[in-house]
């Protein structure tokens, strides 16, 4: 039995040749003995470089990745030899996961945001309490400025959770394309902080064409169960680490180049522009320095319904404040605080700053999405507390209108109003101008002068070919019983349009082309078919008016999404020598040449040159049979194109011509396109003034 030292004990000498071998600690490489079972990655004389995750945000212009935050540590002249990564756990992957941003927002679903695979730019969504909807995105202010909670951490096997994988090669290479085809180089830094109206309808367009391409892309694909595919997301996502913004700068009051009653239909595109930063969160707010301390004041908020928010008038708001897990499904409701939002919407209550006001209403297109309408400066005139319906107190906050402002949510008031039946339509002439020809009726009105209606004509909603037309090339239509499918590469319709449905799944068009091919009369389909989107009639009450100086116009009740179907141009098939005679005859006749050139800036994102030139000499007139389209005045800054569409016949060509918006075009905004130059010699002879009053004018049009 050993005895342990006393005070006077003399320790044994020491053995050196057993000292172990020392290794840095900035190995991070557990020191064990070697082990047959054990990998190698634990054997002491295994060298580890330093692993390290990547940062979220990309890295500054002008900076490239370093090591050790770039792939490979050879690319900066570091020769470590490669060594396989250890495991994480036993038997685990040895890979290194992708971390997941500290900066997470939440948004909400809107439009063909339907199923989307995600960048692996993109981060993990989150549950919005606003809306119940959701979606994430990388932005810097997500913690500050939500309205409800602040952005948390996925719990794993959360009913909540959805697995949104990488992007593939397809997507990047289409993205970059797009990018490609922008002339981003004039939009520089001082863009990106203050905007322009050119700047902001840049980026949107950009946005919008990304997002229908990519839901295109991914339309075509299988779906799989447990991946919710978000373009509009994975669109923003790609935008905004890409630096392709303006208006990033924080500022109280207007927002350069947005007008009030600008209409949006996804957050991201609000983001993206600067009108509204968090792209979940109801209140955005600012610091302000005041002497040597600073406070949040309130720049923007959203009224979606998602709180307990209600308008006394079309100028008048309540507004509830933020947090107490009124919204979060499973969680108690407690009082809310006066902090964040609630802090900001109080200090900017007693300094009487200005705050925008965003006003989410419901989308009557798709039931689960809503439209965002800038309804302009409001000041915020009282605040309380008060019990809400959950029991919790509940800051609410009463905010006014500023006067002399365009009309905006007023306007969405009182076209409700006329559908309702419950006030009159000042000026109607006719209910119905197509009586009854139309599934929706088509109003006239004239509150200009005493007119009552235009020049005689029959109302017709279809194109009628007075001559038969022989086909180019015999078309036999798919077989598609169920209606054609994205991902069905075998159906003829699919291949006749370059491998892809032209259409996303709500029937937005995803771009110009030289000729979409829709299903026809030779089709076995139903008609509610994807890739009939133009046919089955009017979609949107129409309105036909009389305008001030450019006699009858056309215009909508209803908001129209960018790239959705408007109409048709109906009318009598004819040829060229009849064409000139009715221009003889009345320099007014209601002739469209599907032949004309359209100016530059007249098409819609991303066209093509190839796209501009049109199979077919066609040419219509609308003089004594026609529809809507007739009314449709010029413009050199159109909100609508016009694209050919052929509908699959097997006995007659079906050519028609069909008109989509460029834009989202709010209600009673009127709806124009460019008339184009029509092919003739004595085409100088016939221009004509024109009255668009477009920055881009040029003053006249054919």
């Amino acid at each position: 039995m050993e005895e342990s030292g006393g005070e006077d004990s003399v320790p044994p000498a020491l053995d050196k040749s057993r000292v172990l071998s020392v290794r840095p600690l900035r190995c991070l490489v557990p020191i064990f003995a070697s082990t047959p079972n054990f990998p190698s990655y634990f054997h002491p004389q295994a060298a580890a470089p330093i692993v390290c995750n990547p940062p979220t945000t990309p890295f500054p212009a002008g900076f490239s990745p370093f090591y050790p935050f770039c792939v490979s540590p050879n690319s900066q002249n570091m020769q470590i030899p490669p060594q396989p990564p250890p495991p994480f756990g036993f038997g685990g992957s040895a890979t290194i996961p992708s971390p997941v941003p500290f900066n997470v927002l939440r948004a909400e679903a809107n439009g063909d945001a339907g199923p989307s695979r995600r960048s692996s730019r993109g981060l993990q969504p989150l549950q919005s309490e606003e809306d119940g909807s959701s979606d994430g995105i990388h932005v810097t202010d997500a913690e500050d400025s939500t309205r409800g909670a602040t952005a948390q951490k996925r719990r794993c096997g959360s009913s909540q959770d959805m697995n949104v994988p990488t992007s593939d090669v397809e997507t990047d290479a289409l993205v970059e394309n797009i990018l490609e085809s922008f002339n981003l180089m004039k939009f520089d830094t001082f863009r990106r902080a203050d905007g322009d109206k050119e700047s902001v309808q840049y980026i949107l367009l950009i946005y919008d064409l990304l997002r229908r391409k990519i839901s295109q892309i991914e339309d075509s694909k299988e779906s799989t169960p447990g991946v919710t595919r978000r373009p509009d997301l994975r669109a923003g996502t790609i935008l905004m680490n890409k630096g392709i913004r303006t208006n990033i700068r924080k500022r109280i009051g207007t927002v350069p180049g947005v007008e009030v009653g600008d209409i949006f239909f996804f957050r991201m595109e609000m983001c993206l522009i600067g009108l509204h930063a968090p792209s979940m969160a109801g209140i955005d707010y600012m610091g302000l320095k005041v002497s040597q301390d600073e406070e949040p004041v309130a720049v923007s908020i959203v009224s979606s319904g998602g709180y307990e928010d209600d308008s006394e008038d079309g100028n008048v708001l309540i507004y509830s404040g933020q947090g107490g897990n009124a919204y979060k499904r499973g969680l108690e409701t407690t009082d809310q605080k006066l902090e964040r939002g609630n802090l900001a919407l109080e200090k900017s209550l007693h300094r009487g700053n200005e705050v925008r006001v965003i006003r989410g209403v419901k989308d009557i297109a798709n039931l689960t999405g809503k439209i965002y309408v800038y309804d302009g400066l409001y000041k915020i005139r009282e605040s309380w507390v008060e019990k809400g319906k959950s029991g919790s107190n509940v800051f609410k906050y009463k905010l006014v209108r500023i006067s002399g402002q365009l009309e905006a949510f007023t306007v969405w008031k009182s076209v409700q109003q006329w559908k309702d039946g419950t006030a009159a339509r000042v000026g109607l002439v006719k209910s119905d101008l197509s009586s009854g020809a139309e599934n929706i009726p088509v109003s006239l009105v004239n509150d200009v002068d005493d007119e009552k209606r235009p020049a005689n004509f029959t109302y017709y909603p279809t194109l009628k070919y007075l001559k038969p037309v022989n086909l180019t090339e015999p078309s036999t239509g798919c077989s598609c019983q169920g209606g054609c499918l994205s991902s069905n590469s075998n159906c003829p319709c699919i291949q006749r349009n370059g491998g892809y449905l032209p259409y996303t799944a709500n029937g937005v068009l995803i771009s110009q082309t030289a000729l979409i091919h829709e299903c026809g009369s030779s089709c076995k389909c139903p008609q509610n078919c994807k890739n009939r989107a133009s046919q089955g009639g009017l979609k949107v009450r129409l309105e036909v008016f009389k305008t001030k100086d450019k006699g009858w116009g056309l215009r909508s009740w209803d908001p129209i999404r960018s790239g959705a179907f408007i109409c048709e141009y109906a009318g009598e098939v004819i040829d060229i020598s009849r064409a000139e005679e009715l221009r003889v005859e009345n320099e007014n006749a209601y002739v469209f040449y599907a032949t004309s050139t359209n100016q530059p800036g007249q098409f819609m994102p991303g066209v093509s040159i190839e796209s501009q030139k049109n199979p077919f000499p066609l040419i219509i007139s609308a003089t004594d049979s026609g529809n809507v389209a007739r009314f449709m005045n010029h413009s050199c800054s159109p909100n609508v194109v016009w694209q050919p569409v052929l509908r699959e016949n097997s006995k007659e060509c079906d050519l028609h011509i069909v008109f989509y918006a460029v834009r989202h075009i709010p209600p009673m905004t009127e709806l124009t396109y460019g008339y184009g130059i029509v092919p003739s010699d004595k085409a100088h002879q016939r221009k004509k003034k024109c009255l668009c009053g477009s920055v881009k004018c040029s003053g006249y049009f054919y």
